[in-house]
C-alpha cells in the first residue's frame, strides 16, 4: 500500500485497515509455522504496511494534539 493511499483514508478507515492487516499478518505467521506459506515476502510487506499506518496515525494525533495546545495559549 502507497502512502499516498494511506493518507487519503480517514482516521476510521485507517484503524479498520490497521486492524485488517495485523489480522493477516497473524495468519501469515501461523501459516509459516505449518509450512503452507508460499510467498515468505507477504510478511514481510504486511509489516511494513502497518508501520506505515501506525505513522501516519501517530503524525495526525500529534497534529491535533498541537492544534489544542496552540489554542490554549
Amino acid at each position: 500500500m502507497k502512502v499516498s493511499e494511506i493518507r487519503a483514508m480517514s482516521v476510521d478507515e485507517l484503524k479498520a485497515k490497521l486492524a485488517d492487516a495485523r489480522e493477516e499478518l497473524m495468519k501469515l505467521r501461523f501459516r509459516q509455522v505449518t509450512g503452507q506459506l508460499t510467498d515468505t515476502s507477504r510478511p514481510r510487506l504486511i509489516r511494513r504496511d502497518i508501520a506505515r499506518m501506525e505513522t501516519i496515525l501517530r503524525e495526525r494525533q500529534a497534529a491535533e494534539q498541537a492544534t489544542r495546545m496552540e489554542g490554549a495559549a
